[in-house]
């Protein structure tokens, strides 16, 4: 192996749970990448929501255990598998999809999921590319059909998916509002993208969507928390709107009654179920967006790899989020 190496630091789940079963071992088998693979010395990982329900044992899709959490890395190519022609050692990349888990000091990914990082982003903001902007422009563009000057409202939207949103829902002509839990929070979306944004701790904040949008109603609505706001999105739709759910925590009762004269729709998106060829064109977009400049992902709150535990922790149990949050390694 190229490195010298022949294991590495990685943190292993062994057991279904809580944050503390993220262990880090320092004597983790060094993968190696087979045909069409290529193997990434890590720089930093991006820390996803699904990350902590896929860990919990929550989640629809079950990793067989043990295994190394993460999927959004950015680094540098370290040794490039059989076939693989468009990468060589010492490419600076990122990804959307690992292959042996991204919380560790190397991991292997199949070499179509693995982007030329650009010298316009840094490693951490490489990292808090994946998940955040394909289900963002997958959610905004390919599942809710979004058009130039319809609205858009972005719940939770100084979040990873949150900036994301703002960010492509701005540049492809939408009028794009937001919520957020906190005031820098708000400012951080006004800053990346958002036109207006609302407090959602305050308790008329509905009231002050719905003022604001008059009796037009809002197009469409990225949910990262359906399982508390799903029931007041389909009373802030338009006719045809659309409630596009990111993420929920569990369940909630809402009445049909209110799809049923604006006609409206509550679409589910997981990025893991979208098609090849829906990816690619995600892809398309997105890389198009980091050269022309407008695709810039903020950086939250850094933790070292030993930490992971504390980040899920954190993750779960914020206040409100002020951008991606990343492992560094």
């Amino acid at each position: 192996m190229a490195t010298g190496r022949n294991v590495m630091r990685a943190i292993r789940v062994s057991e279904f749970g809580g944050p503390e079963v993220l262990k880090l071992l320092s004597d983790v088998l060094l993968p190696s990448p087979k045909e069409n693979q290529v193997l990434i010395k890590v720089h930093a990982c991006g820390v996803n929501p699904v990350e902590t329900y896929i860990r919990s044992g929550t989640y629809a899709r079950k990793p067989a255990l043990p295994y190394t959490p993460g999927t959004d890395v950015a680094g540098v190519i370290e040794v490039v598998g059989e076939r693989v022609t468009k990468f060589k050692k010492g490419d600076s990349v990122f990804t959307n999809g690992t292959i042996t888990g991204g919380y560790a000091e190397y991991t292997v990914a199949a070499a179509d999921t693995v982007f030329p990082l650009s010298d316009k982003l840094d490693f951490k903001q490489g990292a808090a590319i994946g998940i955040p902007y394909f289900t963002a422009y997958h959610a905004l563009i390919q599942k809710g059909h979004a058009k130039a000057g319809e609205t858009v409202l972005v719940h939770g939207a100084s979040g990873g998916v949150g900036i994301a949103a703002c960010q492509i829902a701005r540049v492809y002509g939408l009028k794009v509002l937001g919520t957020a839990g906190t005031e820098e929070g708000m400012n951080i979306a006004l800053r990346n993208g958002a036109h207006k944004m609302f407090n959602h701790r305050e308790a008329d904040y509905v009231d002050k969507i719905k003022e604001f949008v008059g009796g037009q109603g809002v197009d469409v609505i990225i949910e990262m928390l359906a399982n508390v706001n799903l029931a007041t999105d389909l009373k802030l739709l338009s006719p045809q709107g659309r409630v596009m759910i990111v993420g929920s925590r569990g369940p909630i009762e809402i009445n049909p009654r209110d799809t049923m004269m604006k006609e409206s729709s509550i679409i589910g998106v997981a990025i893991f179920s979208a098609t090849k060829k829906l990816m690619h064109e995600c892809e398309a977009a997105l890389l198009a967006g980091i050269e022309a400049g407008w695709l810039k992902p903020v950086v939250g709150l850094e933790y070292p790899l030993e930490k992971a535990a504390e980040a899920h922790e954190n993750l779960m149990n914020s206040s409100g989020a002020l951008g991606k949050m990343v492992l560094l390694i």
